[in-house]
């Protein structure tokens, strides 16, 4: 269901800029883990948003971590004792609420998607940390949001967006979501067979047609200023 690449998008809108002072000289690392996994880590701090399950066809990394993300309970996005190792469990959160663990703070909120056929509960997350502002949209299939949530994402910095052709958005629901949103930048997440298709199509949406891939994304709060949306690639490191 998935592709191996993540894809940001060239943006044809202009987002606002946010000024944090000393948050700087803050280092966020995100990395793709396969399926609908992503690492971020801050500091000493793991957070790890939909690792796969054992009972998933979907590969990933294994790896501790502080804090696991799961917006969907599906074996492709319920995977918490994947990223648990020896003493580091993570304390894990999947559902809408309002959680701090570790000075980060995130607010989930409720949704839907249809992903693998049957209509489930897709919980959408929003993380604020050290003056940088994340949203996980998981497997969502829809962009009729209730206010709230588009309340949530009104100054969101990196959004990741779901894209594909069957159970989340399609490529032109995922685009408009996207620059409704107005983020710094937008990580397509791909929940397709054919994510050169599925790609194409939300980059054309976008107003773009390429995209180059790296390991690791590396990003300060400073970096964000002014930005209209980079693509960005970044290659799973599953095995």
């Amino acid at each position: 269901m998935f592709g191996q690449y993540t894809y940001f998008a060239v943006f044809v809108k202009e987002v606002p800029v946010f000024h944090f002072g000393t948050y700087n000289s803050f280092i966020m690392v995100i990395t793709y883990h396969g399926g609908a996994c992503y690492r971020i880590q801050f500091g000493d701090t793991v957070l790890v948003c939909n690792p796969p399950s054992k009972k998933s066809s979907l590969k990933t990394s294994r790896f501790g971590a502080d804090i696991v993300l799961v917006t969907t309970d599906h074996v492709d996005m319920n995977g918490v004792s994947e990223v648990g190792i020896g003493d580091r469990q993570p304390f894990a959160i999947a559902g809408p609420g309002e959680y701090e663990v570790k000075n980060v703070f995130i607010r989930g909120y409720g949704a839907q998607t249809s992903y693998g056929g049957d209509m489930l509960p897709n919980t959408v997350y929003t993380i604020a940390l050290e003056g940088m502002n994340l949203c996980f949209c998981g497997a969502l299939d829809t962009v009729e949001l209730p206010q709230v949530m588009r309340q949530a994402m009104e100054h969101v910095d990196i959004l990741f967006v779901p894209v594909g052709e069957k159970g989340v958005l399609s490529p032109a629901d995922a685009a408009k979501l996207a620059v409704s949103v107005e983020p710094a930048l937008v990580l397509p997440v791909v929940f397709d067979q054919n994510p050169e298709k599925v790609l194409k199509a939300f980059l054309k949406e976008m107003g773009g047609d390429q995209a180059f891939p790296v390991d690791k994304l590396t990003i300060k709060k400073r970096d964000l200023e002014g930005k209209q949306g980079e693509v960005v690639v970044l290659g799973s490191s599953a095995s």
